[in-house]
């Protein structure tokens, strides 16, 4: 496994980083992301898929589950997962993840504990806002984008043991 740990000041650069993450990913790429709700997870889709290159906003497919964002280039398609409401691997198993798995570059927010079997290889994120103090009190609304972020990026199985992630994500 390859760690890294990031901090992001805002929206813009947490969209910044998923537009980097985005140079590193290719079809058949999972990436499963987590943290708290405000958290950002959304935010760092936004910068993927702007990095792959797709169609349509990217936003939260919380009420949808999924949707797809159709690649405008040669790049593969970003399937953006939302598997808040899923409470068993039967309801993921329904969605066919793995039937465009293999095409795609899927990202599965709130995914942990249930997409993990998906794929051998996939990349990890986890969002966490900042703890104690005002920032910790403050509402989750007052938190979206305006305040720091850590970000730990871990790469699991054969596909990410020889990625540079730091050389690749970290903007310095």
């Amino acid at each position: 496994m390859t760690d890294l740990t990031l901090t992001v000041a805002d929206a813009d650069a947490t969209r910044a980083l998923g537009t980097r993450l985005a140079g590193l990913l290719r079809a058949g790429d999972l990436v499963l992301l987590s943290g708290p709700l405000g958290a950002g997870k959304t935010t760092l889709t936004q910068g993927i898929g702007t990095g792959l290159g797709v169609r349509g906003q990217v936003a939260s497919p919380t009420f949808i589950i999924a949707r797809v964002h159709p690649a405008l280039g040669a790049g593969p398609d970003l399937v953006h997962v939302d598997a808040y409401r899923l409470g068993s691997l039967e309801e993921v198993d329904a969605l066919d993840l793995d039937t465009s798995l293999e095409e795609s570059v899927t990202v599965v927010e709130w995914g942990e504990g249930k997409v993990e079997a998906l794929a051998e290889d996939r990349l990890e994120v986890e969002v966490r806002r900042p703890r104690g103090g005002a920032a910790a009190e403050a509402p989750v609304a007052a938190l979206a984008g305006s305040s720091p972020r850590e970000v730990l990026v871990r790469g699991v199985g054969p596909r990410w043991a020889d990625v540079d992630l730091p050389g690749a994500l970290d903007p310095r």
